[in-house]
């Protein structure tokens, strides 16, 4: 707790407070939480909550999982009413997710209790009965249910948020809109199992739980393969984006940087979570082409001859002939492919102009040349971003797309971009190099040889 932010301190502190006014009110008021003969639904329910606490289910959206423990206190709100969803939270305490310190497990706890506490009481405000529900009369359960849980999952969002914001600094703003919104769609669909829990608790009693659990972890195993897959797949690029950069010195870490580049842009205009996906991707992999390109001819220092510039044109092509047979590309296949084309069609290997070239081109095509002019080459130093930036907007129409370099302007303003650290000079072994991916720096081409 020490680590944490004044602030922060403050917010546990009261968070906490709040859940163990809520308690202690409870047994004030009514002797007990929990009546004697409940106590064994309390103890199937606080069960569940930790199972489902202790493995928490990944979503599809990079950096968010959900735990599905809170669907045992929606099922508590029913059966036992705001005191016993309460107790039901509080088991967070006792969470066994390793490497979990005890202040998230004590915030954990008190929000949940909170959370519980609330939606109970608005269950009940709604004429909810309390109690394993008859079957004639389960339908008049959904709308208390409903509301109940649409009180729950907000509050439980704004109570962690706000706790993330003050103890790191993050706005819930900064937050992808995206992100946000499927991951409280995934939330308010968890929370039909404790609806689920609830209705079948008045035919098979405990063994609901077991028929709710068996659904999920075979859910959490399935989106534990999608994950490891998807591991896979950037190792593999990874890898690809390695052997690329063994051939150039001065643009290690250029890929990456691309890659990273690219994403600013696609979030920037508005596209989904699989397309960020596969753009990152094509920007890890746009130059894997030059793989197929004499190394002296990528080295040389002096002008090109035809044959040698038709050889660095070629490089986009035989990238595509590269990775054709790695499926999970996609649509990355139209970025690795038309990264050189230009606005104006005076680009390369096909001389695409406008609308004619793919969006996943545009997007690199403006990542690429951004990172080129803003790391150390062989021929001269980094420019400063602000440059870079001008002469992004100096071609924005002829060489770029302008809608892709004023969404890349907004992102730099939006989230600062961190220049590559200094590069020393090559090894004596290793030929210094001249950058293709530069728009102030004009090839020269020697013809006539």
């Amino acid at each position: 707790m020490r680590d944490l932010p004044w602030p922060a301190r403050v917010y546990l502190v009261a968070v906490i407070v709040a859940a163990a006014a809520l308690l202690v009110r409870s047994t004030i008021t009514s002797g007990a939480p929990v009546a004697p003969e409940d106590l064994d639904v309390l103890l199937v329910l606080a069960l569940l909550f930790l199972v489902c606490e202790s493995m928490p289910t990944l979503l599809n959206v990079e950096q968010f999982a959900v735990s599905v423990s809170f669907s045992a206190s929606l099922a508590a709100v029913v059966l036992l009413g705001p005191d016993g969803a309460a107790l039901v939270g509080l088991t967070a305490v006792v969470s066994v997710r390793p490497g979990l310190p005890l202040v998230k497990r004590l915030f954990n706890g008190a929000q949940f209790a909170v959370c519980g506490y609330v939606a109970g009481w608005v269950y009940q405000a709604l004429e909810g009965r309390v109690g394993v529900p008859q079957v004639n009369a389960f339908d008049d359960l959904i709308g208390p249910y409903a509301a109940a849980t649409a009180v729950f999952v907000p509050l439980n969002i704004a109570l962690t948020l706000t706790m993330i914001g003050l103890a790191t600094n993050v706005r819930a703003t900064e937050v992808p809109m995206r992100a946000m919104a499927q991951f409280l769609l995934s939330y308010l669909g968890y929370g039909t199992f404790g609806l689920l829990v609830a209705g079948l608790w008045a035919t098979v009693q405990s063994i609901s739980a077991v028929l709710v659990l068996l659904p999920l972890f075979v859910a959490r195993w399935a989106f534990g393969q999608y994950h490891a897959q998807q591991r896979s797949y950037d190792a593999t690029i990874a890898a690809l984006c390695q052997a690329v950069e063994t051939k150039d010195y001065y643009t290690r870490g250029h890929c990456t940087r691309v890659s990273l580049a690219s994403s600013m842009i696609a979030q920037e205009i508005g596209m989904g979570t699989e397309r960020v996906r596969a753009i990152r991707y094509a920007g890890m992999l746009h130059d894997v082409g030059k793989l197929g390109v004499p190394t002296k001819v990528l080295q040389k220092d002096g002008p090109l001859t035809e044959e040698e510039f038709a050889a660095i044109q070629l490089h986009p092509m035989r990238g595509l002939e590269i990775v054709r047979g790695i499926g999970f590309l996609d649509e990355a296949y139209a970025g690795i492919m038309h990264h050189h084309e230009r606005h104006d069609g005076t680009g390369y290997p096909m001389g695409l102009a406008g609308d004619e070239i793919p969006e996943f081109a545009k997007v690199i095509a403006v990542a690429d040349a951004f990172d080129s002019m803003t790391s150390d080459r062989s021929y001269r130093g980094a420019r400063p971003v602000g440059v870079a930036v001008e002469e992004l907007r100096k071609s924005a129409g002829t060489h770029f797309d302008p809608v892709m370099v004023a969404a890349f302007i907004r992102a730099l303003d939006r989230d600062p971009w961190q220049p590559p650290r200094r590069v020393d000079s090559p090894p004596p072994d290793e030929t210094p190099i001249k950058d293709h991916d530069d728009p102030t720096m004009p090839i020269e081409v020697v013809t006539g040889q």
